[in-house]
């Protein structure tokens, strides 16, 4: 048995910190609107936490995440 394992990389991509960034927008956004009892800016902010899934997501399929072909690997 090999005791290695490969490294999967935990997100340090420019897919998943973009996919992040926006999340974390969506959801201060959405704090502060449900603090001032805006509920349609609770689900806008809600829409765009959904923006930053779709993002990350299309960035990986197009290279940028991690192990994709358009990220240079850094070595640790």
């Amino acid at each position: 048995m090999s005791t290695e394992t490969a490294d999967p990389g935990h997100g340090h991509s420019p897919a998943a910190w973009t996919a992040v960034i926006i999340m974390l927008i969506g959801f201060t956004i959405g704090t502060l609107a449900f603090w001032f009892e805006l509920a349609w800016l609770v689900w806008a902010s809600a829409g765009i936490v959904l923006i930053g899934l779709i993002v990350g997501w299309l960035l990986a399929r197009a290279g940028y995440g991690v192990g994709g072909d358009k990220v240079a690997a850094k070595a640790h």
